[in-house]
């Protein structure tokens, strides 16, 4: 039996978690999905769930690792499940090793295959390199982002509503984070984002006009949210959010080793700078070397008549 932790935002099951349930239905007919102050459930039975447990609680409003881990064992222990699956996102990053800890299971993070002869590969190095681990008995397993093809298998799902005993002690807010992206980094199978070669943050509608016309995320370098340019949250790399969408297009971004550890994961990075000796040519996958105040918005503007 296998549960499912999944994320529900803005009205929707993240993307991230209908990977978790395609992945979970490719290893068991058995699974069980939770979903927490959730909507329409509908989703979850349609990628493979047979048991939706929902939750609905004020304690659980805001994410805490304390009131989440305490809802995960109790869920656990009802439903007798020896794996515990969770998409990939900033807070299972947080919840999925105290999780193994307080629930005595091993912990196998960045997950990227399916098993093969009882092993499965496993992203690590920042994405530098590959390690097949063997699966447990007992265990909690966070997938890599965009690792996992999303596949219907429609079932017809016993919903079942679950009251969890959560302490007072349990209810404290860790903090919120305030998001600005029209698409959010963490769901985005596109992103774009900008360095220091942007200048200044006047010349930020460039990167905002080219997302837009993908419907991309918007992303930045480390120098920039610490200039204060853009918020933290968009801040990607290896010190930052690591990114792993299917098209990365980078602009005046001259890809510091941190910034390229974090989006190396991205299965096609794209780069425009001024410098031909910018470090992300060597990283990525195609360069336009050019001055991107001229290039972006050629480029934005075919991309609208694409679409138009």
């Amino acid at each position: 039996m296998i549960l499912v932790y999944t994320e529900y935002n803005n009205g929707q099951f993240s993307k991230k978690s209908l990977e978790a349930l395609s992945y979970a239905k490719a290893l068991s007919d058995k699974v069980v999905a939770l979903a927490i102050n959730a909507g329409d459930t509908t989703d979850l039975q349609t990628y493979g769930a047979e048991k939706i447990l929902t939750v609905t609680s004020d304690k659980l409003t805001h994410f805490s690792v304390k009131n989440y881990v305490a809802l995960l064992l109790q869920v656990a222990q009802k439903e007798q499940v020896t794996t515990i699956l969770l998409p990939s996102s900033a807070n299972t990053r947080y919840l999925a090793p105290v999780l193994a800890v307080k629930w005595g299971g091993a912990y196998l993070s960045n997950i990227s295959s399916l098993p093969k002869d009882g092993k499965v590969q496993k992203v690590v190095f920042s994405s530098k390199a590959i390690a097949w681990v063997s699966l447990q008995a007992k265990q909690v397993i966070t997938l890599a982002g965009n690792a996992t093809e999303i596949k219907q298998a429609p079932v017809q799902a016993v919903v079942e509503a679950f009251t969890p005993e959560l302490s007072e002690d349990n209810i404290k807010e860790v903090g919120t984070e305030k998001f600005t992206n029209k698409v959010s980094i963490e769901e985005a199978s596109i992103v774009v984002s900008g360095g220091r070669g942007m200048q200044t943050p006047d010349n930020w509608h460039l990167v905002e006009d080219l997302a837009d016309a993908l419907g991309a995320a918007t992303a930045c370098t480390k120098p920039v949210s610490d200039m204060g340019w853009r918020p933290h949250s968009e801040h990607i790399g290896q010190t930052g959010k690591p990114l792993s969408c299917d098209l990365y297009i980078a602009l005046g971004v001259s890809g510091a080793i941190q910034h390229i550890a974090g989006v190396n994961a991205s299965k096609v990075k794209v780069v425009i700078n001024s410098d031909p000796e910018a470090p992300f040519f060597k990283a990525a996958d195609y360069g336009i070397v050019g001055d991107l105040f001229e290039i972006v918005p050629r480029l934005t503007e075919k991309i609208k008549q694409l679409h138009s």
